[in-house]
């Protein structure tokens, strides 16, 4: 047996002035053939799980790109068509088998379903290979990437830390198919729900009870998969937002009754998918009267993790102005600061001003730096390894990065973007987190992934950003209409 294996992933956020070119895929993670299996097999990513699958199975393994991008605006032709053509190849060359790790909220400029695209030109090429597909928590769901696969999963934890054992499951499925000791198919159900990314949590209420659901409908026998997906609001097209999916053993009612069972129950609680904005400056006077540290402030609306341009110094500007102390900042990416503070040397005073380096056209804002004195406390490469329980064993590279210490705030300031999911982002450059009072991460849900088990309070800061969770701020043209919260007369 020969398995195609493969990995094209990324949260295109439409809003976003930050263009998604071929140099930020590799600025990220982009590699082909065996240094993609080297970079990979040995992670907890989907990827490795389909590696250790096609391994136990004895099959020949063919991966021909896996690549990922950090979330940002639209992706080029160029880049898609690189990922597409090497998949695509691949599938002409032949195999009896597909598992592809993708994202599910991927817009390029050909097209407003990147996922769907691809899996349908696969299809189109091999009408009969079987395909197993992961798909991210916030996989914007569209019924052209079910019409053109096998199996389709998608994460049951946000942060993310089950993407191996997804894949596994998925992989498992596919590999039963082939072997004719299942038969899959697939129900879609899409709620009218533009759910806000601040109440995705799993570990929360509206979602863990949808996950609850999920995983009881899996035991039972005809059920292969289930899940629920919190979609990506940031999306401009026409199927962003909530929807299920339930794979069934030959048994299409019953995964019709598992789906919209699941899509039932998120709607009746529509209301607790929307987050509720409060005053920054109150926050940060909140933050201070606390006496249990770390407290994490989470600088929300600027969450490159989500398509934000990371240098959006609102509520850094606020903490200062509080004359907040003790606060460890990350990260804020602004390349051509680290580079002043490279030529000044650590040990060196400086005045720097800092972020605000980019328009937000979307939001009709203008960037707004800050003048920042302090002294270069490290300089690094950027580059560690994960060791946290999300993308575990990943080695990460935020570029030329440096610390620079005003005496209350510590501001780790970075090249390439990266979301504070992991300490390592701290930990890299010197800092330890849990011995700070204050943590200000560029960040919404997946810090916990790395900081929940330190943090004592947390406090999300309603500042600037092009990730905001005021929705009615942004201007959709392709989002199909009504959905809720944008329109409260929306029906299901």
């Amino acid at each position: 047996m020969k398995i195609l294996i493969a990995m094209m992933k990324h949260e295109t956020n439409t809003f976003s002035p930050i263009v998604t070119d071929w140099h930020r895929f590799e600025s990220w993670s982009a590699h082909f053939g065996s240094k993609a299996l080297d970079f990979y097999e040995n992670t907890g990513m989907p990827t490795a799980a389909y590696i250790k699958l096609a391994r136990d199975a004895g099959a020949e393994i063919v991966l021909p790109v896996a690549a990922e991008a950090m979330p940002a605006g639209i992706v080029t032709e160029d880049a898609y068509n690189r990922i597409n053509d090497a998949i695509c190849d691949a599938v002409v060359a032949g195999c009896d088998l597909a598992l592809l790790d993708l994202h599910g909220a991927m817009v390029a400029e050909t097209t407003l379903d990147g996922e769907g695209t691809l899996l349908e030109r696969i299809r189109l090429i091999a009408p009969d290979l079987p395909i197993g597909v992961t798909c991210d928590f916030h996989c914007n769901l569209t019924q052209k990437m079910l019409d053109n696969c096998t199996a389709l999963i998608g994460y049951k934890t946000y942060p993310h830390v089950d993407m191996y054992e997804v894949g596994m499951q998925v992989g498992r499925i596919v590999l039963d198919s082939v072997a004719g000791k299942v038969h899959p198919v697939m129900v879609r159900s899409q709620l009218p729900l533009l759910s806000h990314t601040l109440k995705q949590g799993t570990d929360d209420q509206p979602v863990k009870s949808l996950i609850t659901a999920c995983r009881e409908a899996e035991k039972e026998d005809s059920i292969l998969a289930a899940t629920f997906f919190g979609g990506f609001p940031l999306a401009d097209v026409p199927d962003a937002g909530s929807s299920t999916v339930v794979v069934a053993d030959a048994h299409k009612i019953m995964a019709e009754q598992k789906s919209r069972g699941i899509a039932d129950l998120a709607w009746q609680q529509r209301a607790d998918f929307v987050y509720h904005c409060s005053s920054l400056p109150e926050t940060i006077k909140k933050a201070g009267r606390f006496s249990e540290y770390p407290v994490i402030l989470l600088d929300h609306e600027d969450n490159c993790g989500s398509g934000g341009t990371q240098d959006v110094m609102a509520v850094i500007r606020e903490i200062m102005a509080q004359d907040l102390d003790g606060v460890a900042v990350a990260a804020v990416c602004d390349p051509g600061s680290v580079a002043e503070m490279q030529k000044a040397g650590v040990g060196s005073d400086i005045t720097i001003m800092l972020g605000g380096k980019t328009d937000i056209p979307s939001l009709s804002l203008k960037g707004k730096p800050l003048q920042v004195k302090g002294k270069v406390r490290v300089l690094t490469d950027g580059c560690w390894t994960v060791h946290g329980p999300m993308y575990t064993d990943v080695e990460v590279d935020m570029g030329p990065s440096a610390v620079l210490d005003t005496g209350k705030l510590k501001i780790v300031v970075v090249s390439v973007h990266h979301e504070p999911w992991d300490v390592g982002v701290f930990t890299s450059l010197g800092i330890q987190p849990q011995y700070e009072k204050y943590l200000l991460l560029k960040s919404r849900i997946h810090y916990r992934a790395g900081f929940a088990s330190i943090g004592r309070q947390t406090l999300t800061c309603d500042g600037e950003g092009v990730t905001t969770s005021r929705n009615e701020l942004l201007h959709y043209q392709n989002l199909r209409r009504p959905i809720y919260p944008l329109d409260e007369d929306a029906a299901y």
